[in-house]
């Protein structure tokens, strides 16, 4: 398999991913909205996984849209394993 690399943002509550899925609907971006992966089980259980390749614009909405998020991840998915780096 090879290497997967993307973007997770995840929120504090199913509430807040439902408004983040909703404010990223009518953005320029390409998204999906996912179970949050085991990597990063401290939150909700939705996620917003886009391309890491827009994580500029993934933090400019959230920053300008105030959404009430836990955190930013990039999560690696490799043979040997998988993990998950909190962006800043």
């Amino acid at each position: 398999m090879k290497d997967r690399q993307f973007g997770v943002i995840t929120f504090k509550s199913t509430n807040y991913a439902i408004k983040g899925e909703s404010v990223f609907k009518n953005e320029n971006i390409e998204f999906r909205t996912i179970p949050t992966p085991r990597e990063v089980t401290h939150s909700c259980g939705l996620a917003i996984k886009f391309d890491l390749k827009d994580i500029d614009l993934a933090k400019k909405i959230v920053e300008e849209k105030s959404l009430d998020i836990e955190g930013m991840f990039k999560v690696v998915k490799k043979n040997e394993g998988s993990f998950a780096e909190k962006l800043s």
